[in-house]
């Protein structure tokens, strides 16, 4: 049996809608110890969310205006997720062939007023992103803090629009929904990540972010 939250309705949901939503995925305890050190980082370790990857990267807070920090596996409660992740990962690849190569993730903090215009997180045959992954670690979150996100559908109906709640998980296809974070009205964090696909050049791994 395995050890990840809800596998059955993940995999049902990616396979018949292309997106999931689990909420409690995340232990309440190990959601809090997330929050937890995550507000503990010196402000001077977070960056200005960008836009874009590699060289083509840019600085645009009228698209977006979070911060984030990259995730590491040096630091343990932030390995745990990460191995957590990873499990899914060979859960996924086991069951749907996605053919899953690693995950990449960071925090990501929207203070008050802060948001994310749509967007895609990735381009079809332009990235080796494959699914995207939503994280949420906030704590009492009501309706009227903000913050959803919402997933649109290939017509720009509005498919879902998600309260980012302490240990839900979202997962979609990156190439093919449209999303946006709406302005939070309170702050808001949660980690964002990436199952990427290898797409390697005359045998050189393709690079991380």
């Amino acid at each position: 049996m395995s050890a990840i939250p809800q596998l059955d309705h993940i995999l049902d949901s990616l396979s018949d809608k292309g997106y999931c939503i689990v909420p409690n995925f995340l232990a309440e305890s190990l959601s809090q110890q997330l929050y937890q050190h995550a507000q503990a980082i010196p402000e001077q370790y977070w960056n200005t969310a960008a836009i874009g990857r590699a060289t083509q990267q840019t600085v645009n807070t009228m698209v977006r205006n979070d911060r984030i920090l990259w995730l590491s596996a040096e630091q343990a409660i932030e390995n745990t997720y990460l191995k957590l992740m990873d499990e899914l990962r060979t859960e996924l690849n086991r069951q749907l062939f996605l053919g899953l190569f690693d995950y990449e993730c960071h925090f990501a903090h929207y203070p008050k007023g802060a948001f994310y215009k749509k967007h895609l997180d990735a381009f079809k045959g332009r990235s080796n992103r494959r699914l995207t992954t939503v994280m949420y670690l906030n704590e009492d979150w009501q309706e009227q803090h903000g913050g959803q996100l919402v997933i649109y559908g290939d017509r720009g109906e509005i498919l879902e629009q998600v309260t980012p709640e302490r240990g839900t998980l979202v997962v979609f296809l990156s190439e093919k929904f449209v999303h946006e974070v709406l302005p939070s009205h309170r702050d808001r964090l949660s980690i964002t990540g990436w199952f990427r696909i290898n797409a390697s050049i005359s045998g050189i791994v393709d690079p991380p972010r």
